[in-house]
């Protein structure tokens, strides 16, 4: 055998023995579609991740409660049946109460003021709390959307809601303002809305426009009313199990990477938020402004924050945020 032969079987044998490439299969789940931002933004996220850890990562992405209802994925995150989640504060306001606030009816003004929470000491104040009590870690916030009421019977004020059979999540906040209204709350699983909305079960329920575009309530709803009573947001979660085994150097990519993804969501849902009115008007569903300082003023007098856990002084600082 020559040299250079004997030299290439030696290397062959190297590149055989050589142990297999480590890779860290992950489960990113959620209860979006597929055609919402917040699943094509995850899905960028995973890539960019793979791509940018050199491939160690790998993130399967399960959209549409396929890994479980919003309450599911929740509990997965301490269960080890998923790694990163996004999903709403009122989730997160189970472990720890006072970032509940955030749900509170009117805390933000709009979009703008939500993303400069984000950035504030109140909203690290916050996250370090439920971080604390739970033990997971939120890296990254997303606008979701300003929540508005869908109803097969016209609202003009807070008072024409009274006796109105409405699907709300079973969220001490989000029950708020049509509790104040007079409304009759249902907490109907978000994947069951359709359905109850069609067969009647319930007559309204609450959420942003692009939501109602993409679950497609506005084929079994007559009115949109513009009630604009919570401005939302979606976080991003990691289990506190997968946390800890990261380096520095991944804490900070997988923060990097999850932030930039919640960036471009935001920006795509505020900027559809724009054009969708004139389309549901143009699907002859009836979409109504309203007076949102009387919805407002009602909750407020009639809705203690004690009463779920919250401190006025929490929302006092939000509202101080320029």
């Amino acid at each position: 055998m020559t040299f250079q032969r004997l030299t290439l079987t030696l290397a062959a044998s190297l590149v055989v023995a050589a142990p297999a490439f480590a890779q860290t299969k992950l489960k990113w789940a959620h209860v979006y579609e597929t055609t919402e931002s917040f699943h094509t933004a995850s899905v960028w996220a995973a890539e960019e991740i793979k791509k940018r850890s050199g491939g160690r990562y790998q993130i399967d992405v399960y959209p549409a409660s396929q890994l479980g209802k919003e309450n599911d994925i929740n509990q997965g995150l301490s269960l080890g049946t998923v790694d990163i989640i996004i999903s709403g504060s009122s989730f997160a306001a189970k472990a720890f109460p006072r970032i509940g606030v955030t749900y509170y009816p009117y805390t933000f003004r709009d979009v703008d003021h939500l993303l400069a929470y984000t950035k504030s000491d109140i909203y690290k104040e916050l996250t370090a709390g439920y971080e604390q009590k739970s033990g997971n870690e939120i890296i990254a916030t997303t606008y979701y959307g300003t929540r508005h009421t869908t109803s097969n019977r016209p609202i003009a004020k807070c008072a024409d809601m009274k006796g109105l059979k409405m699907r709300v999540p079973d969220v001490p906040a989000y029950l708020a303002m049509p509790r104040a209204c007079g409304a009759n709350t249902s907490p109907i699983a978000f994947a069951e809305v359709y359905l109850a909305l069609q067969n009647g079960t319930v007559e309204a329920q609450e959420n942003p426009l692009p939501t109602i575009d993409a679950k497609k309530f506005f084929e079994v709803q007559k009115h949109i009313v513009l009630t604009g009573h919570i401005v939302d947001h979606l976080n991003t979660v990691v289990a506190g199990g997968l946390w800890k085994k990261l380096s520095d150097a991944d804490k900070k990519m997988f923060t990097e990477v999850a932030q930039e993804a919640a960036a471009r969501a935001s920006k795509e849902v505020a900027a559809r938020e724009k054009e969708l009115a004139a389309v549901f008007r143009s699907k002859g569903v009836s979409v109504t402004e309203v007076n949102t300082g009387e919805f407002r003023d009602t909750v407020l007098k009639n809705v203690p924050f004690e009463q779920f856990g919250y401190q006025k002084a929490d929302w006092d600082r939000i509202q101080a945020v320029k």
